[in-house]
């Protein structure tokens, strides 16, 4: 009985050995592993060129290596200094081989970063596939640990090396009727692709050729469809016939259709591959500027008017180690919220981008330009505005103070905001996290100092028989309360420093500033702290100004003097009320709203001084009119010369 039954239990056990290592020899490689380093600058370096001999990953204290000799099409080599910061201090890091044949893509991830070793194409003829792990290599303090393919563990032992031996199949035997077409130009079976719509189908790829005769007048593609889609998600290619001028030594056209590639997506933090990428190539040439461009139609699901679409392509003339879409050669025509038109001048990746977030922002040099300009004008202004001030203290109006303090406030807002491009590009991390913090505590202090103004005028108007608050309080909510915050948020950490403002026009070039950056943290405190604020000032403005226009508009005085709007148009600038186009950003009229808001705002200090220098000008020509009786005429009353109380030094007791 024992012979037989240990018999049995070989059998169960041979029977169980076969069937892990066939679940672990999938068609894909999934290889992940620990890798032990030292603290020294580390690298990447790998090798990879067509064949079927297998990858093998190696470590050691300063680099990981990946040499494979297992791609179809895939040549590459090189080295890639890895970055510090992410591997801070520590002496080991998880790393991620993955190996996807019918799509010819090796990429590595490590330091949570993705490294694209090899970059997806359409299903190549023949695949290496079924990669096995072969013999150790031996035991080391550096090098790789807790090697696993994927849910199954080799060893916890640190090795020098892992090696796998591939077999060279039919991409065909995975995918029926998905091979690669010698002359087809519409792919239109369905079963070509198999379940193309899940990203983790085996035919999640289809390639297809087109020969271009000589007498080539382009060609119409269009892609198939997976098992489900309904089809209007069709996407479609237009090839124009100067693409066969452009070619010079091949007339195959060779055109990809991806689906959810999880490749394409890394990267992008702000936006989202819309559905489809589309590859176009001609053997190794480089194809561009073509005089009729390529039209590549994509259509997919609605995407709401509040999401702005982006054709692109891939720059591979930027680092080939990383995901970078351009929008260079590539012009979008929406033509609805279910299709979006392509029209490119060259050959590569193309594919939509939906931006989830803001995106980059229209006539970014145009507004820069305004608003350098409006800048160095209201700094000039409010200067002088400050100075006419000063001399008017001995007016003794209590209003005077509360003007020099959002004067002295937009000062230091606009010089701080002129240098904050020079500042970015010039200097080092501690003078742009100092400047950003500055920068943010001048637009606190900005919209304090006209909540006071907007509270002051209240008091004024409506509590005449009262004195006013210490000017001592002013200055405390005007200069010393905008502080709490920023001291707050820079012990916290992480909020201020360099900004990149992407510009819609080239979007490889961004507008550098010290500011807020663009994380959770810093966005929290955005809302907290300038939209919170602002929303308050702007409500409590616009209701003051309404109240003011209502005690003076019934006036004989209002109705004849015409340049009596200054002195509504001077208080909606006192009180904030131009920083509420911010808020109404949005719609058909939005550039125009970004036009007017960003002229207002940045000559706010030169309206500022208009306002004061015209109502100054009412007040001589006052005078002048009393001195000739006969000549009399009334103008009407500012808020701020309503009250002539004492004037009260600075901090003085009532």
């Amino acid at each position: 009985m024992e012979a037989p039954l240990a018999g049995r239990l070989r059998a169960v056990f041979t029977i169980f050995i076969i069937l892990r290592s066939t679940a672990s020899s999938d068609r894909d490689l999934n290889f992940c592993g620990t890798w032990r380093h030292g603290k020294h600058p580390l690298s990447l370096r790998f090798n990879i060129t067509p064949g079927c001999d297998g990858v093998s990953i190696s470590a050691d204290e300063r680099s990981l290596a990946v040499h494979g000799h297992m791609a179809a099409q895939c040549r590459r080599s090189g080295v890639h200094q890895l970055s510090q910061e992410a591997f801070d201090t520590r002496e080991e890091s998880r790393f991620c081989l993955h190996w996807e044949p019918l799509q010819d893509q090796l990429k590595l991830q490590v330091g949570g970063k993705t490294f694209p070793l090899c970059w997806p194409t359409g299903m190549p003829e023949s695949c290496c596939t079924y990669l096995s792990h072969g013999s150790n290599a031996p035991e080391t303090a550096y090098g790789v640990a807790h090697g696993t393919i994927g849910d199954d563990i080799i060893t916890h032992k640190t090795l020098a090396a892992y090696s796998f031996a591939g077999s060279s199949v039919q991409c065909a035997t995975f995918c029926p009727g998905g091979s690669r077409g010698s002359a087809q130009v519409n792919v239109t079976d369905p079963a070509a692709m198999g379940s193309v719509g899940n990203a983790g189908a085996p035919c999640a790829a289809l390639s297809s050729e087109v020969e271009m005769e000589e007498d080539f007048g382009g060609a119409d593609i269009s892609s198939p469809l997976a098992e489900g889609e309904p089809p209007e998600l069709v996407t479609s290619i237009h090839l124009p016939p100067a693409l066969k001028q452009a070619a010079k030594t091949n007339s195959k056209v060779v055109y990809t259709f991806f689906k959810n590639n999880s490749l394409f997506q890394e990267g992008l933090e702000e936006a989202r591959i819309l559905d489809d990428v589309v590859e176009i190539s001609i053997g190794n040439e480089v194809i561009r500027d073509l005089p009729e461009p390529i039209r590549i139609g994509f259509h997919h699901h609605v995407v709401p008017k509040t999401h702005s679409r982006t054709c692109v392509s891939w720059d591979a003339r930027r680092d080939p180690m990383k995901v970078k879409w351009s929008v260079a050669g590539c012009k979008t025509q929406q033509r609805g919220s279910k299709h979006t038109e392509c029209l490119c001048d060259h050959l590569t990746y193309f594919t939509v981008l939906v931006q989830v977030k803001p995106g980059p922002v229209r006539h970014l040099l145009a507004l820069t330009a305004i608003t350098s300009l409006g800048c160095a004008v209201s700094v000039i202004s409010c200067i002088a505005l400050i100075v006419f001030l000063c001399r008017r203290r001995r007016a003794k109006d209590p209003s005077t103070p509360i003007h020099l303090g959002l004067a002295v406030s937009l000062t230091f807002l606009n010089l701080l905001f002129f240098f904050t491009g020079v500042l970015a590009n010039v200097g080092g991390h501690d003078l742009c996290v100092l400047a950003a913090a500055g920068l943010h505590y001048a637009l606190l202090s900005s919209f304090s100092w006209m909540g006071i103004e907007v509270f002051h005028t209240f008091w004024l108007v409506y509590v005449v028989f009262r004195p006013s608050p210490n000017l001592c309080v002013w200055n405390l909510l005007g200069f010393v309360l905008p502080a709490v915050p920023i001291v707050v948020l820079a012990a916290v950490g992480d909020v201020y420093g360099l900004r990149e403002v992407a510009s819609s026009e080239d979007e490889d070039d961004p507008f550098l500033m010290c500011w807020m950056k663009k994380n959770d943290a810093a966005l929290l405190a955005h809302y907290f702290t300038n939209l919170t604020f602002l929303a308050i000032l702007v409500s409590a403005g616009l209701v003051m100004l309404f109240l003011v226009y209502r005690e003076i508009r019934p006036r004989d005085e209002w109705r004849k003097n015409r340049v009596a709007f200054f002195s509504i148009w001077g208080l909606s600038c006192l009180y904030g009320t131009t920083w509420g186009l911010t808020f109404l950003d949005f719609g058909p009229f939005s550039d125009f709203i970004l036009f007017l808001s960003c002229i207002l705002n940045s000559f706010q200090g030169f309206l500022l001084m208009l306002r004061f220098c015209v109502l100054d000008w009412m007040r001589k020509h006052q005078v002048r009119m009393k001195e000739s009786p006969a000549k009399v005429r009334h103008v009407p009353a500012s808020p701020s010369t309503i009250s002539q109380e004492p004037l009260e030094p600075l901090c003085s007791s009532s």
